[in-house]
């Protein structure tokens, strides 16, 4: 069972034949791991959030295999429990689709959408997925505020809201006012190297979360 998404109309098709090197890795993955999603991962969350939630792309042993965002890997133990702290969430996170969680005001969307190969997407990947990124903002009745997990997530963020790369800067809980009116908040990614290696703690990914919470009482 693979989570569907709330804005359906929105996401690529499972055989997206946009990105070859991502088509390949996909073909070879679908012949080794045949009971995996490995496809376009769908976003994943509520339609009517408030916030947006960016993240870079699915994880080989999380959400590409699972079809959900952050779901079966290390990241999404902090993120999801992260999200409940605040609200933002609901129902028991059990690593897998068909679990009770939901999410409450917040929507997780992956810069790009089908997993790299080394979780490195080439600009061109990104560039080529974008589109996908905007079409899933847009479709977003009313997002105020966005969180992007790391830079590439950030970059695409800050180029789909209208913003300016050399002035919107990343870094951990560095804010970005967009164009549109959008407040962008920047945070490491939840990766499990990041957690690892201390770059990313628990109180510091909270950090941005209860920022957000505030952000929004003030727009």
């Amino acid at each position: 069972m693979f989570a569907p998404s709330p804005i359906p109309d929105t996401e690529p098709p499972r055989d997206c034949p946009r990105c070859p090197r991502l088509v390949a890795f996909r073909d070879a993955l679908r012949v080794e791991y045949p009971d995996w999603w490995n496809a376009p991962v769908n976003a994943f969350g509520d339609p009517d959030a408030w916030l947006a939630i960016v993240g870079l792309a699915p994880g080989k042993h999380g959400a590409n295999r699972t079809g959900r965002p952050f779901t079966g890997d290390h990241a999404g133990v902090l993120l999801f429990e992260t999200l409940a702290k605040f609200g933002l969430a609901e129902g028991e996170y059990a690593a897998r689709p068909d679990d009770t969680l939901k999410l409450k005001g917040a929507i997780i969307i992956n810069a790009v959408k089908c997993l790299p190969p080394e979780n490195k997407p080439t600009p061109e990947e990104i560039r080529t997925c974008r589109p996908f990124l905007e079409g899933q903002i847009a479709a977003l009745p009313a997002p105020r505020v966005f969180v992007a997990l790391g830079q590439i997530a950030h970059q695409s963020a800050v180029k789909v809201l209208g913003g300016k790369l050399p002035k919107a800067k990343f870094g951990h809980l560095a804010e970005h006012r967009m164009p549109g009116g959008e407040v962008l908040i920047d945070s490491y990614h939840c990766s499990r190297y990041n957690q690892n290696t201390g770059r990313l703690t628990a109180p510091m990914f909270e950090a941005v979360f209860a920022r957000a919470l505030e952000v929004r009482g003030e727009t």
